[in-house]
């Protein structure tokens, strides 16, 4: 099976989540279901920002200093420049953009970037591997932090959502508390979690599996496709694509005005405009509880695949413009 979507190009977890979509559409968790699976929710958030913590070493997200501008450069996109075109995209017209998916829109320019993919494709492109490391987990581990206190800023202030006091408890116990757990007893598990990669990441991807089919069942409950017509999931990606070539250009631009080298500049592209589909669906479960949450996190799930695709695409451009015994060498 996993060689059949590599043939076919199809991002395995990609279809789980739409898959899980579909079920959650046809069999809601309803009635006396809809507790525990809110209760297994919290469990695998918590666990999955406990493994955050117990992977990401402090010193990952400090090391190569010396080289701070690309670093403050690459934050700069993700927690300043996304939030600003976030906040632009308020102005269009209702004809070309549905009001009511605004909010998720806001919400994926608020959550940090993405590690894995960002990395692989900085690789591949030939760009700055360990600066793109370094920025990509400084960019997750700030966002635990960051994400809430821009979500709270920038979405309450606006009347999008609507917080209370009880939001403020639930990240610092199911975001924060199990993160720096994680942190505390990496000496101790850290090297069980790197042993056990592989196995691990069906836990991170199966908690985020889960999270899906607890929002979208509470979206059917609400009435969530009859809220969104398919124009309006269309208008969604048509967004999305203007979004990241935005964006994508915007980084190649800045990076050099500033004067970056190439491998900086193809860092500073593929950590910039990505956005953590696997981080910002377990924060929305928490940061947006009680409100319509499949509304809110399907702007973040088509950027997601848009953003994979777009950038696919770039990284095996920039390949093909390497030295043959460079492109050898994606390492």
């Amino acid at each position: 099976m996993g060689g059949l979507l590599a043939k076919l190009k199809i991002d395995g977890f990609i279809l789980a989540i739409l898959i899980t979509v579909l079920i959650a559409t046809l069999i809601p968790a309803s009635g006396a279901a809809v507790r525990p699976v809110d209760d297994l929710v919290t469990v695998a958030i918590g666990l999955l920002f406990f493994l955050y913590g117990a992977r990401i070493h402090p010193r990952d997200a400090l090391a190569g200093l010396a080289h701070w501008r690309l670093h403050v450069t690459i934050l700069a996109f993700t927690f300043i420049a996304f939030p600003l075109v976030g906040e632009a995209i308020r102005l269009l017209p209702a004809a070309v953009f549905d009001r009511s998916l605004y909010a998720g829109v806001l919400f994926l320019c608020l959550v940090p970037s993405t590690v894995q993919s960002s990395i692989a494709f900085t690789s591949i492109a030939g760009g700055n591997v360990p600066g793109a490391i370094v920025s990509a987990s400084a960019s997750n581990l700030l966002g635990v932090f960051v994400t809430p206190l821009l979500v709270f800023a920038l979405m309450s202030s606006s009347g999008e959502v609507h917080f209370h006091g009880s939001a403020v408890i639930d990240i610092l116990l199911q975001l924060l508390l199990p993160f720096v757990v994680g942190q505390l007893v990496r000496p101790w598990l850290g090297e069980w979690i790197s042993r056990n990669a592989g196995t691990l990441k069906y836990v991170d991807r199966g908690s985020i599996v889960l999270v899906v089919y607890s929002a979208f069942s509470a979206g059917v409950r609400e009435g969530i496709w009859h809220t969104v017509s398919w124009v309006s999931v269309l208008e969604l990606v048509v967004l999305a694509v203007v979004l990241v070539t935005l964006m994508l250009w915007l980084t190649h631009f800045v990076a050099g005005r500033l004067g970056f080298d190439r491998a900086d500049s193809i860092a500073i592209q593929f950590c910039g405009t990505k956005k953590s589909l696997a981080t910002g669906l377990p924060m929305a479960a928490v940061l947006f509880a009680g409100q319509p949450v499949g509304l809110i996190v399907l702007p973040l799930m088509v950027f997601h695949q848009v953003q994979l695709m777009m950038c696919a695409w770039l990284a095996g451009r920039y390949a093909r413009e390497l030295p043959v015994h460079i492109e050898d060498n994606p390492a």
